[in-house]
């Protein structure tokens, strides 16, 4: 259980997952205080060109960064996405392991989550389920 970071209630079950995510993968390499290593390089990435190298980096800075904090959310699949106008957005697929942070890798259903995440230029990041 933790804060919502939009209504300042509690969070739990598979939207605190997803919540997780955002916080992840919007918070650049070495910029908590105590905790250097957690983050991602996707904020690096997102003004990058669209190429293959970028697309490639991008892929592996989102795998990288829930497998190693995030073990709730076990990923399968990354659809990346990118206009000329700025905008990116992600589409990320896999299974919810609900205990995942016990070390139990099991799942409740067979059934496949997926998060969509957006950005653009201004770095204002938005979430859908």
């Amino acid at each position: 259980m933790d804060l919502d970071h939009l209504t300042g209630g509690t969070i739990e079950g598979w939207p605190h997952v997803v919540q997780s995510i955002q916080t992840l993968l919007r918070t650049r390499l070495n910029t908590r205080v105590f905790r250097r290593e957690f983050g991602s390089d996707l904020p690096g990435l997102v003004d990058a060109p669209m190429n293959d190298e970028n697309v490639l980096a991008v892929y592996v800075a989102v795998a990288e960064a829930i497998d190693l904090w995030e073990p709730r959310f076990d990923l399968t699949d990354v659809q990346v996405e990118g206009t000329a106008q700025g905008r990116f957005s992600m589409t990320l697929a896999g299974a919810y392991l609900p205990r995942g942070h016990l070390g139990d890798r099991t799942t409740v259903t067979d059934d496949k989550r997926t998060v969509r995440v957006q950005s653009d230029r201004t770095d204002a990041w938005r979430l859908t389920l």
